[in-house]
């Protein structure tokens, strides 16, 4: 490492001490005033409705919780079960208690399965907008 020599510190010291006085250009000031006034004239950012968000929140951890525990259940049983022939014929029994669909009862009944999911899911959409829309309606 290369040592300072006496000149190089005076160098220094003469550099640093300079009292020359350092002025902004002449549009500065007034650009970072504009900038100010702008920022200060802007509405603080609406806050989000946590009260209203939480029960929702806790609901769907809930809703994920027992999911997971069920899971897990199920798991638990069916590694109890002893052969392959068993483990298919209870997904197939859990499966069809489920969908009532593909049980080979025929196209009619597979058909009417079908139209009662449909509108199951026609109706849950429809709630789901109409309570968006009175909730929506309440913030104005």
């Amino acid at each position: 490492m290369k040592r300072m020599t006496e000149h190089d510190e005076d160098e220094i010291d003469r550099v640093l001490s300079r009292e020359d006085e350092i002025l902004p250009s002449s549009g500065f000031a007034v650009s970072v005033m504009d900038a100010v006034r702008r920022e200060a004239a802007t509405p603080p950012p609406i806050p989000f409705p946590w009260k209203l968000a939480l029960p929702g929140l806790v609901v769907a951890g809930l809703t994920l919780v027992l999911t997971l525990v069920a899971g897990v259940a199920v798991i638990a049983q069916l590694g109890r079960t002893s052969t392959a022939a068993e483990l298919s014929m209870s997904w197939q029994s859990v499966l069809t208690s489920i969908f009532r669909t593909g049980t080979g009862l025929g196209l009619q009944r597979d058909l009417e399965s079908a139209a009662i999911w449909t509108a199951l899911a026609l109706l849950a959409t429809w709630v789901s907008v109409k309570l968006s829309m009175r909730f929506a309606s309440g913030w104005e």
